[in-house]
């Protein structure tokens, strides 16, 4: 017996996954049935449903789990969120951080809760743009703050090993509502997310 672990059952969406990527391999030139890649199609078939895992994921009940009534009126902000994504144009990663920050209206939410919404979002296939929206809007949706404001700076993999190849490059997105709106508050959040404080 080669294998000194037996292999995990896989669910019936993982087994369906690793058969198409099977047949990639095949179809780019590879011998699936080498032993280097004898497991590489399971394996690439559970890498997906990790890196695509938010589609199962409720992000506005992540804030309703942890909110708390609160007489706070100022700028809460979590900043340097790590998160990994992949492009839906070309499925190569992105990544970067996510700053966000709200101003509550009554209710707060637990710290965390704002790191896991940009995790939920960035795990679907995904723009930096419409990911930016999202957490912004859901934020806004669900603890209904006197504003929020998210910026994301990302380093895309579809520019660094394909097309234009720039490997330095970083596209920056922002969105915002509310309080926002108003220069001296942007300003305030763009000097504090770039402090090192």
């Amino acid at each position: 017996m080669n294998n000194l672990v037996a292999s995990e059952p896989i669910g019936e969406r993982t087994h369906q996954l690793a058969k198409h990527y099977k047949e990639i391999l095949n179809i780019l030139g590879e011998n699936p049935q080498r032993e280097g890649l004898l497991k590489t199609p399971v394996r690439v078939a559970k890498a997906m449903e990790f890196l695509t895992a938010g589609y199962s994921v409720d992000p506005g009940e992540i804030i309703k789990s942890a909110t708390f009534k609160e007489d706070y009126r100022q700028m809460v902000i979590v900043k340097d969120i790590d998160f990994f994504s992949l492009c839906e144009h070309h499925m190569l990663p992105f990544y970067g951080k996510a700053h966000v920050a709200y101003i509550p209206n009554g209710y707060i939410t637990g710290l965390s809760k704002i790191a896991r919404v940009v995790e939920v979002f960035a795990r679907r296939l995904q723009v930096q743009e419409r990911l930016t929206t999202q957490i912004k809007e859901c934020i806004q949706q669900t603890l209904n703050p006197l504003g929020v404001m998210v910026v994301v700076e990302a380093k895309h993999m579809c520019m660094q090993m394909r097309g234009v190849e720039k490997q330095n490059s970083i596209t920056t997105t922002s969105d915002f509502t509310g309080a926002f709106e108003r220069d001296k508050t942007r300003e305030e959040f763009m000097n504090l997310i770039r402090s090192d404080a």
